[in-house]
């Protein structure tokens, strides 16, 4: 098995908290305080779950509206053909 620099053990299954701790161990960066982000990055940001629950929520909704307004287009398409078909 391979050593790693990293002084911690973290499963592999929590990827995103290894490379946090390695950039904190090997580069001395840290992520900021929640209290010290302003504006959007308050919200929408990796750092916090909070954060990341943010976009998430933004992404599937952005999918949400997409899709409705495609079958919302696609529906007027189709009676448009109808009705041009049977006059």
């Amino acid at each position: 098995m391979p050593i790693s620099p990293v002084k911690t053990r973290i499963p592999l299954t929590s990827f995103g908290h290894l490379i946090t701790e390695v950039k904190k161990q090997l580069f001395g960066i840290e992520a900021p305080a929640s209290v010290e982000l302003t504006g959007l990055r308050k919200y929408f940001n990796s750092y916090t779950p909070q954060g990341r629950r943010n976009w998430v929520l933004a992404t599937y909704g952005i999918l949400l509206v997409t899709a409705t307004a495609y079958y919302m287009h696609r529906k007027d398409k189709k009676e448009e053909a109808v009705k041009g078909s049977t006059a």
